[in-house]
């Protein structure tokens, strides 16, 4: 990158609205095809960062862009690339990285809106289906592709995807694609584009590693600055709850929730191993949880990702990684399960609520490891979290027989039950009344359970499935056979294609419906044998 880069930013220090802009779209140089692509879109005024890089974009200049999540970048990198590129031809012309399979499969489905009255071919390729449609439709001429490092490099390797005709390449979450291990694959197909391509680089900072990228592929950028999530959103309220080793964490957290009554709401973990206890307790516990994880089935992600945008989920768990391209248009409520290491990883959850000017609510369950990052929160981000108090453990459980009540009310009109008031009142004179009641309301809320996700979706449990087979190809002698076989190593080493065992294979998932989920331990027997820890490429959870 040459030292005299432009930088585009507010004029005078103003604060610019992130979602107005004041042009509208038939006021850029655009075809009469992609406005009419952009009016059945429904977008009539370009965003501020939309507004900043159509024109340079159309232009032919790199740009580096830095913009908060939820302001509109896939369209402000997408129109630019849709405009350039030669509809028709059936060569790629055009190749959009991204960090996550869910990113990628947005990306690629906003831009084909984008490009609907152009005779333009958008392929998404990515990681956990199947090669062989992918390299069919490379074969068949594509002109954009949106993918996975992983994925992209493995149809490189392949023959399946030249990028020789390559006129524009862009980097999308750039920052958090390279955090994730995937410099090395982002440079290496880099280099098979073309030096005269023009190259966009979206990042929400401009760390080390991305300093390199530009440095090595972009030709005099122009640096577009207009806001970060590390800014302070206004619209949200920050909510803090002091979580006590003396109540169950997850539990904690359904006391919350049934204190908070949240509408739509993404829980955010720390690990993948809480996404599922907390996944799991939610849904035992009858609320309409879903969790996105990089253990799921791919037409279990996206059948997910469908609901989410279409509001059929009210709670999705997931890790940050997880739920990076994941845009909710009516979400309400962020939950912290607890807060970052990083402390800018915080402004970037709760930067998914509060957009276009709505109001929102970030919710944080907050211990003692969580001071330090709490600490840079309130004195660097200058962030006013108001602190509630926890309910008490006879608030909580009033709070959730309020709620199971409403679900039980919730089923009177579709069903009868008047021929049972009889037997009720006999079973309450009985000495053992209670547990035969006990019992009849567990039976209701399992049905109940299996009424919710009656043809529909069940990650939880599929979760659960998946952990056992792992365990199960790992348990037995030879059972870790090779790629494609069924031989293996004595004791049962992995194959090629598993990830490395983590410490939380070998617990179990269940939990008792009215109590707190159990974190069983599992035990190494003396004398195991140590397994040599491998390199592998790095995941897109």
């Amino acid at each position: 990158m040459q030292e005299k880069n432009e930088t585009t930013e507010p004029p005078g220090g103003r604060r610019v609205d992130d979602y107005k802009s004041g042009r509208r779209f038939a006021d850029f140089p655009l075809s009469a095809e992609v406005l009419k692509g952009l009016e059945e879109l429904g977008y009539e005024e370009a965003t501020s960062v939309q507004a900043a890089s159509i024109e340079p974009g159309l232009a032919g200049r790199d740009l580096i862009v830095r913009a908060k999540t939820g302001t509109g970048k896939t369209a402000a990198f997408g129109i630019p690339i849709v405009e350039r590129i030669d509809a028709g031809c059936r060569k790629v012309q055009a190749i959009v990285l991204s960090p996550t399979r869910e990113l990628a499969n947005q990306i690629a489905k906003e831009l084909a809106g984008v490009a609907k009255y152009k005779d333009i071919r958008i392929l998404p390729i990515y990681g956990g289906v199947s090669m062989g449609p992918q390299e069919t439709a490379l074969q068949e001429g594509v002109e954009l592709v949106v993918g996975t490092p992983g994925r992209v490099s493995d149809h490189i390797r392949r023959g399946n995807l030249d990028l020789s005709d390559v006129i524009v390449s862009c980097l999308d979450e750039a920052d958090e694609m390279l955090s994730m291990g995937f410099y090395k694959d982002v440079t290496a197909i880099l280099k098979k584009v073309p030096t005269t391509a023009q190259t966009f680089l979206f990042s929400a900072t401009v760390e080390a590693d991305v300093k390199r990228l530009v440095s090595k592929f972009l030709k005099d950028p122009e640096d577009i600055m207009l806001s970060t999530d590390t800014d302070r959103i206004d619209g949200i309220t920050h909510v803090l709850y002091e979580s006590s080793p003396d109540f169950h964490k997850a539990r904690a957290l359904l006391a919350v929730i049934d204190q908070e009554q949240p509408g739509s709401t993404i829980v955010f973990c720390n690990t993948r191993e809480d996404t599922a206890t907390v996944a799991t307790f939610l849904d035992r516990q009858g609320l309409d949880a879903q969790l996105i994880s990089g253990e799921l089935p791919q037409r279990k992600r996206e059948a997910v990702m469908a609901k989410v945008k279409s509001g059929e989920v009210q709670f999705l768990i997931a890790t940050d990684v997880a739920a990076r391209g994941i845009d909710i248009s009516d979400l309400t409520h962020v939950i912290n399960y607890a807060l970052p290491q990083d402390p800018a990883v915080y402004m970037h959850r709760i930067g998914r609520t509060g957009r276009i000017g709505k109001e929102g609510m970030a919710i944080t369950l907050a211990g003692g490891a969580d001071l330090a990052t709490r600490l840079v929160l309130e004195r660097q981000f200058e962030i006013d979290f108001t602190k509630r108090e926890m309910p008490t453990p006879d608030e909580a459980q009033r709070l959730r027989v309020e709620r199971q009540v409403a679900i039980i009310k919730g089923t009177m009109g579709t069903t009868a039950f008047e021929g049972f008031l009889g037997l009720v009142r006999a079973l309450k004179e009985r000495p053992d009344g209670d547990m035969l009641l006990a019992t009849a309301m567990k039976g209701f809320f399992l049905w109940d359970r299996e009424r919710r996700i009656s043809g529909g979706l069940d990650t939880v449990t599929a979760v659960q499935e998946a952990r056992g087979e792992k365990r199960e190809r790992r348990g037995g002698g030879g059972g870790g056979g090779g790629r494609g076989g069924s031989g293996g190593r004595r004791g049962g080493g992995r194959g090629r294609g598993d990830k490395p065992r983590s410490s939380h294979d070998s617990k179990p998932k269940s939990q008792k419906d009215d109590r707190g989920p159990k974190t069983d331990k599992g035990n190494k027997g003396e004398g195991a044998p140590k397994r040599r820890r491998r390199r592998r490429r790095p995941s897109s959870d």
